[in-house]
């Protein structure tokens, strides 16, 4: 997708008339969108919600559901549990790092037991279980599960628990999420007009932003806002000049979107002088199953281990596409394979099955010897319920006997018959960087101060993220800073 669209800001001057007038626009209508749109109406405020697409949802509706919750939720007292934002704040703080917002962090975790009451107040629902092993997502309705806080060396920062809460629902959340809290900003009286493309933002002679220019079924039109602009237009992964230009490590691979995050309300923002933070990070999903890599281990093209294979599954992406020789490899034996129940294991196969290790090498086209000597080495201290050079959880520790196979993330999952948006590269991803804003949502200029009238939230915003990212983080940063864009933008006179 072009990045090509001009997003020249319109002068309010030159608006002859305006097709519509709110109090608060909303540009976008995904999970930030939603909470924004549902707190400035229920603060009182007349919400018109713009969205590009034929019906609201966006990537949040694609994804897997998850959310970051914790500090003491309900659910997890019942499975048993205690935990506190100070504990939170500890692992996400590392784990989000280096450089995570600080300062949005601390108000995320602070607030995260409420913020997880919002949800159930809007009509979502939790079992009160857990899903105990590693995953990318639980194949059940568990309520709760692990990203990756009892793995070295998180499990060393913060007293581990599971903060990975999931909606009661089978595979994909992202949907009912979607469902409950566009059902919730409707009923609080927030309007919508879909189909229907911001094209750039409408300044008046103060600087403020007043209202958004658009396009709809090939009619160009001019949205007035009385107090404020939200955009909630998601990153820029399907932008291909943005990613060149700020985010190359995503180039060629696999995108986790719903195919519109082409960074238009950045462009926006950024023609008006907005500032941007963190544009270059991004998130990857190597399409590596772990329950597999847990009971195996994940080797580069030379055969080495290079991380604990329990950590968060994005965490070895991330070490593995950023910092690796490619391909990569899941080597795991017959026993390891068949302990991970059909249901685990996403239709994947292996890709060769040999029975020594010199045969695998063979077949994989690395050095003579290497795989031998990771798996030699793994398999003395295995055998002790030891990992000392990568500190994996010994529950997860067993020497590997033959015969050998490896697995191959670039044929991706096919879970219900749906392939993984991994399969080719074997890995996908998305943009965390966006439009600099305060803990508000008030987007900033480069200058340091406020854009008057102009708000932020999801992905087209710069959120609690560093380097580092966890799954649950992009539905539960859009939806709690989106609610606090949506209060402010409702107060903007």
């Amino acid at each position: 997708m072009s990045g090509s669209r001009p997003v020249t800001p319109v002068r309010a001057g030159s608006i002859e008339r305006y097709d519509a007038e709110t109090d608060v626009l909303v540009v976008g209508f995904g999970c930030a969108g939603a909470a924004a749109a549902y707190e400035a109406a229920a603060a009182g405020a007349g919400v018109l919600v713009l969205e590009r697409a034929g019906g609201p949802g966006g990537s949040s509706a694609l994804s897997g559901g998850e959310l970051y919750l914790g500090g003491g939720t309900p659910v997890q007292h019942a499975c048993g549990f205690e935990d506190s934002p100070g504990e939170m704040f500890g692992y996400l703080a590392a784990a989000l790092g280096p450089h995570a917002d600080e300062e949005k962090l601390r108000l995320y975790c602070d607030g995260s037991a409420e913020h997880f009451q919002w949800f159930v107040d809007r009509g979502l629902e939790f079992e009160p279980s857990l899903w105990d092993a590693p995953t990318w997502m639980p194949v059940t309705r568990d309520g709760l599960m692990w990203l990756g806080e009892n793995a070295w060396p998180y499990n060393e920062i913060a007293v581990p628990a599971p903060r990975g809460h999931r909606c009661a629902t089978e595979g994909f959340g992202g949907r009912l999420v979607m469902e409950r809290l566009v059902a919730a900003a409707r009923r609080a009286g927030a309007a919508e007009h879909a189909d229907t493309l911001a094209t750039a933002l409408i300044v008046d002679d103060t600087g403020r932003v007043v209202g958004v220019t658009a396009r709809r079924h090939g009619q160009d039109l001019a949205y007035r806002a009385r107090r404020g602009v939200v955009l909630t237009t998601g990153g820029f992964a399907d932008n291909e000049e943005m990613l060149a230009d700020h985010a190359p490590h995503l180039l060629g691979h696999g995108k986790v979107s719903d195919g519109l995050d082409d960074g238009s309300g950045i462009r926006m923002a950024s023609a008006i002088g907005a500032a941007t933070r963190r544009m270059g990070t991004v998130e990857l999903a190597l399409t590596a199953l772990p329950a597999m890599v847990t009971r195996g281990m994940l080797v580069n093209a030379h055969g080495q281990r290079f991380v604990n294979e329990d950590v968060y599954p994005g965490l070895f992406s991330v070490a593995a596409v950023l910092t690796q020789p490619a391909p990569y490899w899941v080597i795991i034996d017959e026993e390891g394979y068949e302990s991970v129940p059909e249901s685990e294991r996403w239709g994947v196969v292996p890709r060769f099955v040999t029975e020594t290790l010199a045969e695998l090498e063979t077949e994989l086209s690395m050095p003579q010897g290497a795989l031998e000597s990771t798996v030699g080495t793994y398999n003395t201290y295995a055998a002790r319920g030891e990992d000392p050079y990568f500190h994996k959880d010994p529950r997860w520790l067993r020497p590997l006997t033959g015969p050998f196979a490896a697995v191959d993330p670039r044929a991706g999952f096919h879970q219900g018959g749906r392939t993984s948006a991994g399969a080719g590269t074997g890995a996908a991803g998305f943009t965390l960087g966006g439009l600099r804003t305060t803990v508000d949502g008030a987007v900033l200029d480069v200058s340091g101060g406020t854009v008057p009238g102009l708000y932020a939230a999801g992905r087209a915003s710069s959120g609690i993220h560093g380097e580092g990212y966890v799954s649950g983080t992009s539905l539960g940063d859009g939806t709690f800073f989106g609610r606090r864009a949506g209060v402010a933008a409702a107060g903007c006179y």
